[in-house]
């Protein structure tokens, strides 16, 4: 069933056309990916989509009372405290009934038999409001998606929001949407600032969410696992596709190919038909001539497929070739403010190795790629580069990029020798032409930043480029040229990078965080990622069997104490009967609540009858005293096991 659809939507900014012609359908419970170059109209997409935009042509048809969630809606966290706050920001209403409704259950439970019908037909109708907002199962969806996306939940409830960094409140939001109630979800480059591990989380995530997903993104590994459609914005146009990235890429090709050669083939018989019209319109075959013109103007012309305009073309040269020992790190241990992030790392980056620098988000990759280029001192060891080794530092935040500059005047400060023809040639590769390259590096986007930073980066012609995750802001078209650059380099390169396909195609040599010691895994990326798995579930094994030993002897241990000495064994008998029969107690409080729960939880206990609301009234206050005799239970089974050791 469609929950959304676009028909020949067109968005026009003056006399610039952004989209036209847009049309396709979502049906509920599919992923769609939306691709294309940067600046493209996918952002916009977006917004006609949530319904923040109009086209000026077309319409949008979404199904009756659709709710969306967009990111924009979750980057301000309003009056939230906490972190839990923050990600529970969708459930702003039931949280306040919630509260309500605890103030009315304190009031009926004062009342007593004076309760009137009133009292009891607003508790019941809001109870019943209560259970189809979700209110019993928000608690355990916001604290799940909290814990996937790195955050602890119970440690959430209490961490201020004013603490975060960037890229952790990127990752609230992120939870707010994720958590929110919503039958459409619109996620813009979720993957940004999340490691490795993290991404894997979102994907397994969004296959069990059972919302549907619309995800704009440029990491391809996330797309070939994460969606079923792709949606290609090319050309102020778009194209959709069945299947994941790859897919994609093999239908767009076969279509391309297909569309390219029924244009050849229709001018072929263009021309084939002018040639006999110019012959015969002044003879004898005239008024064929003229019928063949004539059916000929009104033949609608098909086109090649469109190129993707100023795409970027980066070439990576360097200076001279430096020596085959590019960089050491001898026992090298990296701390800050007091915490150690690595211990004694030691290895020899070479010529030609193509590294993978991998790790959860915190761990310390761009505290040690500062450390191994000199930038900070380590807590002990040595790093230093080979001999004739120059290096050049793609930051993840961009920082090389001057601030309050023009791109030109960017380029003219390193090369003061070069015109305005050259500058303007080598800015050109970077998809900068025109006027574009007189714009202020304070208003460009983080692609075009991006860009910048790889225009001026190699106009050193390093031999070391040591890059810190480069592909964030950038298309998959500036990310394939970009792979394609690396591929060609004949220097050293220490990758930093959460795509998955930018690794796998590229590296050669991993180094992975595993807690604070770094392993030099001397194999690609795509042969590290089986050993890693294989080590996860080595590990996995050894702490079901440690913590299977654990209880075995736990048992043994409880089995001596009760069969301790002769004159104990009486006390001890009784002993074990008190903590049994505790924890029948727990058991039996346990079970009541679960069912106290599923009642309360069933929509047909809200029937809108005073009975009705005064049977959940009750029910609802049995539950809270059955959670605090379970609290208390299970307290005092505790200390009854503990009397038995």
């Amino acid at each position: 069933m469609s929950i959304i659809s676009a028909s020949d939507l067109a968005v026009e900014f003056g006399a610039t056309t952004l989209l036209r012609d847009v049309t396709f359908t979502v049906d509920a419970g599919e992923r769609w990916g939306i691709v294309g170059r940067n600046g493209a109209g996918k952002t916009t997409l977006f917004r006609l989509l949530a319904g923040t935009l109009e086209p000026v042509r077309g319409t949008i048809a979404r199904q009756a009372g659709l709710r969306i969630a967009m990111l924009d809606q979750y980057r301000d966290f309003g009056d939230a405290n906490t972190v839990w706050e923050a990600a529970a920001q969708g459930y702003r209403g039931v949280m306040e009934l919630e509260r309500s409704l605890q103030r009315q259950g304190e009031r009926l439970a004062e009342l007593g038999d004076a309760v009137t019908q009133e009292d009891l037909e607003r508790y019941g109708h809001d109870q019943e409001r209560f259970a189809h907002q979700g209110g019993y199962e928000f608690h355990a969806r916001v604290d799940k998606v909290l814990q996937g996306l790195g955050f602890d939940a119970e440690d959430a409830k209490t961490r201020e929001v004013a603490g975060l960094s960037g890229g952790e409140r990127g990752r609230v939001g992120l939870a707010a949407q994720l958590a929110a109630p919503a039958d459409l979800v619109l996620l813009d480059e979720p993957t940004n600032h999340l490691d490795l591990e993290t991404i894997d989380w979102l994907k397994q995530y969004l296959g069990e969410f059972g919302e549907t997903v619309i995800v704009i993104s440029h990491d391809r590994a996330f797309l070939d696992d994460a969606v079923d459609h792709i949606l290609h914005v090319s050309a102020a146009t778009t194209t959709s596709y069945r299947g994941g990235y790859s897919a994609f890429v093999t239908q767009r090709a076969e279509r391309e190919l297909a569309q390219a050669r029924a244009a050849a083939q229709q001018r072929k018989v263009i021309a084939k038909e002018e040639e006999y019209i110019r012959r015969n319109l002044a003879g004898r075959m005239s008024a064929q001539a003229k019928g063949r013109r004539a059916k000929l103007s009104r033949l609608p012309r098909l086109s090649p497929p469109p190129g993707e305009a100023d795409a970027m073309v980066l070439q990576l040269a360097i200076a001279e070739r430096g020596g085959d020992q590019v960089l050491v790190a001898d026992k090298v241990t990296v701390g800050v403010g007091g915490r150690t992030l690595i211990r004694n790392f030691s290895s020899v980056a070479r010529r030609g190795d193509v590294i993978a620098l991998v790790g959860p988000n915190g761990a310390g990759k761009t505290t040690l790629l500062a450390t191994l280029l000199g930038a900070r001192a380590p807590v002990s060891g040595e790093s230093r580069l080979g001999s004739a080794v120059t290096a050049e530092w793609f930051r993840q935040d961009l920082a090389q990029v001057p601030s309050s500059r023009s791109i030109y005047d960017c380029i003219a400060d390193l090369r003061p020798e070069w015109g305005r023809g050259p500058i303007q040639n080598h800015l050109g590769c970077f998809g900068f032409s025109g006027d574009d390259v007189l714009r202020s590096t304070s208003v460009l986007s983080g692609g075009e930043r991006a860009r910048t930073a790889l225009a001026l980066m190699t106009l050193g012609k390093a031999n070391l480029l040591v890059l810190d995750e480069p592909t964030n802001h950038l298309d998959v078209e500036s990310i394939e040229a970009l792979e394609d650059a690396i591929e060609e380099y004949d220097g050293t390169v220490i990758l930093v990078s959460h795509d998955r396909a930018f690794l796998r195609e590229l590296s050669t040599r991993v180094w992975a965080f595993d807690g604070d010691r770094l392993e030099d895994y001397g194999g690609p990326f795509i042969e590290w990622e089986a050993h890693a798995a294989d080590r996860a579930k080595r590990r996995a094994a050894i702490r079901q069997r440690e913590e299977a030993a654990a209880r075995a002897a736990a048992r043994d241990g409880a089995r001596q104490v009760a069969s301790g000495k002769r004159d104990q064994e009486n006390a001890a008998r009784a002993a074990r009967r008190i903590a049994e029969d505790k924890e029948a107690t727990v058991h039996r409080l346990e079970a009541r609540i679960e069912e106290l729960e599923i009642v309360l939880a069933d929509p047909a206990m809200y029937d809108g009858s005073a009975d009705a609301a005064k049977r959940a009234g009750l029910l609802d206050r049995e539950l809270k005293e059955a959670r605090r005799s379970l609290d208390a239970a299970l307290a005092s089974w505790t200390e009854a096991v503990e009397a038995l050791g």
